[in-house]
């Protein structure tokens, strides 16, 4: 099933991305199934599907399935595209796509999904990490800090909600350092973080941005280690 569902993704990404110049993508949006290029797409990912799978007859109705529900789908968010935002609706349209691949690729190599996975120690154990380092941890960021505030010319610049986005995206790449036994990788990151904010802490006029940010960083790389260790001892018993 591995090497199967590895041409589709394959054949999904050349289709998609590789050889979906913005030209196209202008022209679609603006006259939608008018478009010639609409076919353009659909028809370069039937010749990548059948080119991978080398033209074997025996793949002709998987690869039927996925151009026909492929034109569907771009067609669908064609027309949703002024109701709907950019990037959930670019989302929901690659997790279509990538369901209709999965579908396919299980009807050929006679697949058989066992319900139980998804009730397994390993896979409960991931998604309540998942969860504390995202939802849960970004409440106690919020709370502990909460307890200084900084200037208004201290985050005037921002981005909004970007320090609980970045926060949660230190977090999960901690973790999965961790998991994978790659601590070296966690100093990196802390490198990487630091150079990005040695502009904004060398500019402050006093210590409590610097203070600011290191204990939220220590904080936040303190959680996600306790939740990679957690997790590893789960698993492991």
């Amino acid at each position: 099933m591995i090497v199967l569902l590895l041409k589709l993704l394959l054949a999904h990404v050349i289709g998609d991305f590789v050889l979906q110049p913005k030209k196209w993508v202008k022209q679609k949006n603006k006259k939608k199934h008018k478009s010639k290029y609409l076919y353009f797409h659909v028809l370069i990912h039937a010749l990548a599907l059948i080119i991978l799978l080398k033209f074997k007859f025996s793949f002709w109705i998987g690869i039927l399935v996925i151009t026909v529900s492929h034109y569907i789908i771009d067609l669908i968010k064609l027309y949703l595209n002024n109701k709907i935002k950019a990037h959930y609706l670019f989302i929901a349209d690659q997790i279509a796509h990538i369901i209709v691949i999965l579908i396919v690729s299980a009807l050929y190599t006679n697949y058989k999904f066992d319900i139980n996975i998804i009730y397994s120690k390993e896979v409960i154990a991931l998604l309540l990490a998942l969860m504390t380092l995202t939802s849960v941890s970004s409440v106690i960021m919020q709370l502990i800090m909460n307890k200084w505030k900084l200037d208004e010319d201290d985050a005037e610049n921002s981005l909004d909600k970007a320090g609980k986005y970045i926060g949660i995206l230190e977090r999960l790449f901690v973790f999965g350092f961790i998991v994978l036994n790659q601590w070296s990788a966690i100093g990196l990151l802390i490198t990487a973080k630091s150079v990005f904010r040695f502009g904004d802490l060398s500019k402050a006029k006093n210590r409590k941005l610097t203070e600011y940010v290191l204990i939220g960083t220590l904080l936040s790389f303190g959680i996600a280690i306790a939740v990679g260790l957690l997790f590893n001892f789960v698993i492991k018993k």
